[in-house]
């Protein structure tokens, strides 16, 4: 085996890595118990609310002290997407389908639970071990489908786009947005609405007749969970249809 590969220091932290060392008193605080307390900072005032001085405040250290244990507000980011996360849902025998749709729409909420994810988990991928454990089993549902691992990785991937596409738009629709907000957009009709008054049938002639057709204005304000369901239907039809040809055997 070659040379065990260096980690960035907040996942050596986030796996229980770091070298102990004995020397020096011993340590007040701990990665989990920062990760908390910036995590409900987050949620109360969103993320412009957390800084190392803030979080240093409320776990009753100096902001100096706090890089023993994070060395950058970008490690602390880093640290808050993973301890945001709950444990997943567990498989206990339900049919891959059935659990993936709980995976993704589990997913979806916690986003929606903390919009502040939003940014942090957006562009980076899982590194820590509660999210690494969603991906654990959601590749776990898919065992005996036929599908080999990269595959199943690819599908797990899907469905987390999935689930933050879906969470951003009802966020940013329903109140995330203050030019939205400031114009008197409270929901999918009144979008659509807006779409009418400037669209060119002649330029957009299929969008134009989608948002005359009323397409916009079926939800709850921004929310509908049928729509949710559909486009979760094609992805997860994809997969199944996947399935089939790699098995050759009904799913």
């Amino acid at each position: 085996m070659g040379e065990e590969r260096p980690l960035p220091p907040v996942v050596a932290r986030m796996w229980g890595r770091e070298p102990v060392t004995r020397r020096g008193p011993r340590p007040r605080l701990d990665l989990a118990t920062i990760t908390a307390a910036a995590v409900e900072l987050a949620d109360a005032e969103g993320l412009a609310g957390v800084s190392m001085a803030s979080v240093a405040s409320r776990v009753g250290v100096a902001a100096t002290a706090l890089y023993r244990y994070v060395g950058s507000k970008e490690e602390l980011l880093t640290a808050m997407a993973d301890g945001a996360a709950p444990p997943p849902p567990e498989p206990d025998g339900r049919h891959w389908r059935v659990y993936l749709e709980m995976w993704t729409r589990a997913q979806r909420d916690i986003l929606l639970d903390h919009p502040w994810l939003l940014t942090v988990a957006r562009l980076a991928p899982p590194l820590g071990p509660r999210r690494l454990l969603w991906l654990d089993r959601a590749l776990a549902a898919l065992a005996g489908t036929g599908l080999h691992d990269g595959e199943k990785v690819n599908v797990a991937t899907a469905l987390t786009g999935y689930a933050l596409t879906e969470a951003a738009l009802v966020h940013g629709m329903g109140g995330g947005d203050p030019q939205l907000e400031e114009a008197g957009i409270a929901g999918a009709a009144d979008y659509g609405e807006m779409l009418a008054e400037v669209l060119d049938p002649d330029a957009y002639p299929a969008l134009t007749a989608a948002v005359r057709s009323g397409a916009m204005g079926g939800g709850e304000g921004w929310v509908d969970d049928a729509d949710f369901v559909f486009g979760l239907n094609l992805l997860l039809d994809g997969v199944e249809a996947l399935i089939h040809r790699r098995s050759g055997t009904a799913s």
